[in-house]
This record gives structure tokens, sequence and C-alpha cells, in this order.
């Protein structure tokens, strides 16, 4: 066992390595939030287009890319002025389940967030969490934050509860994107209230489908108790940083078809 985990490490990191590219960013939907420099700009970027980040990956960005020109591509700037009069201007954006109605409360949140709240970062609580091993309480505070500006029930599903078993991946991943930082660049590591080492595998499809086959996570259903089933093997392999094995156990699914 311990030999066939050394190899399953080993094609990991050579992966990790393959798929961690700038190359990589272009056709993900963390290519939005490359469009700004600002940490706000980027911050409210990337938590737009991970909300809708279900379905096709062109579909995904072409909605993201109409989001930031409805914010005239200034989304901080925007939220903070964010009122009834610029609403009419988001009426027909839809992606898949996401309708006018949840983009709409989604900028009021957001607004909240900013302007009571001391920002995105502070609204996940990392630092009430710093004894945390992973991400579930973080999740949770921040959700019952979002969910405390006035909206419809139906938009509640758009905002993932691990406590209620779900497996959190568009929240996961968006952590991925803030708190990890390393050379290639994908990631922003603009967080630093949240370790790496606290983060949890996005498990979708692809990472769920190659961990199984690998034999990194038994449990067939993609719910918050496979996530850290397979986040705990992935501690051994990398302790300090064990979420870059997302770009692994993705690039293997979704480019080379290894399932």
């Amino acid at each position: 066992m311990k030999n066939q985990l050394k190899e399953i490490k080993e094609l990991l990191d050579e992966k990790y390595f393959q798929f961690n590219t700038k190359d990589f960013i272009e056709t993900d939907p963390i290519s939005i939030p490359h469009q700004f420099t600002k940490k706000e700009d980027i911050e409210i970027a990337g938590f737009l287009i991970a909300t809708i980040a279900w379905g096709q990956r062109v579909s995904i960005i072409n909605n993201g890319d109409k989001l930031m020109r409805l914010m005239n591509n200034e989304p901080h700037d925007f939220i903070l002025n964010f009122s009834k009069k610029d609403v009419s201007r988001f009426e027909n954006f839809v992606h898949r389940t996401f309708n006018a109605t949840d983009c709409v409360f989604f900028l009021t949140s957001l607004k909240n967030i900013y302007t009571k709240h001391g920002g995105l970062e502070n609204a996940f609580g990392g630092k009430l969490y710093q004894e945390e091993t992973d991400v579930q309480n973080m999740i949770y505070h921040f959700r019952e934050i979002f969910l405390s500006t006035k909206h419809e029930h139906r938009s509640e599903k758009h905002i993932s509860n691990p406590l209620a078993k779900s497996g959190a991946k568009r929240l996961c991943m968006l952590l991925r994107w803030f708190v990890r930082e390393d050379k290639p660049g994908v990631d922003f590591g603009i967080w630093k209230t949240i370790r790496p080492d606290q983060l949890c595998l996005p498990l979708d499809l692809h990472t769920g489908n190659v961990s199984r086959k690998l034999g990194l996570l038994k449990r067939t259903q993609n719910d918050w108790q496979a996530v850290e089933e397979v986040t705990a093997v992935l501690r051994k392999f990398d302790p300090k940083d064990p979420i870059k094995y997302d770009f692994s156990l993705f690039g293997l699914g979704a480019f080379e078809g290894f399932r």
C-alpha cells in the first residue's frame, strides 16, 4: 500500500507541474478575476464567477464577462454604489438556474458585506477559525452573513452549506483561488487569514471520479464527507499545501479523460 501511495503521489506531483501553468488560466473561470489587479475587484469577480461555475466552461466564462461588463468592469466600485436604479440592467441575466433575481440579491448582499462586514475575506472569518483543520465552519459562517440580506428562498441554493452535507465545490474552489500562492501565478494568494493547509478539495465530477479511480476516495457521493475523506489523503501527500492536487485531479479528468 505504501508503494502504491508513493506512485500515486509521484503521478499527482507530475500532473500538478503539468497543469498549474499560466496556460491553465485562459480556458478556466479563474480567467475572469485575472482581468483585475485590485484585491477587492479580484474578490468580487472571483466570487461571482465561482457562483456560476457549473456547466460548459465556455458558457461560464462568457457569462462572467457579461457580468463584468454590466458592472462597468469595476466590480468593487459598482458594488459600493449599487442601488435600485442599477437593477434593471441585470433583468436579462441568466446562467442555468441562476437568474436576475438571484443576481440582484448577490450584488445587494455583496454591498452589505463590503460596507458592513469588512469585505469577503473578513466574512469568511478566517481569524475565528485559525485552529480548524478545514474550512467547513468558515463557509458556514460566510453563508450566515451572506443570507442575512433580504432575499427570496430560491437564491439560497446558490450558497452551499457543508453542515447540510453539501460538498460546497464552488466555495472550496474560490478559497483555493484566494488562499493558495505559488510561482505559476494561477491562484492569487491574496487572503492571509486562512492557511493553505486548511483548505479542502473542490470535489466535482472530474476530481471525484479520478480520486476514486486512484483509490483515494471510497465514498460514492460527492458530499462533505467525501471532501473530508479525500482531503485527508491529500494532506498526507503535502501537509502544507494539499489542495495543489486539485490541478492534478481535475486535469487528469477534464483534459486527459482519466476515469
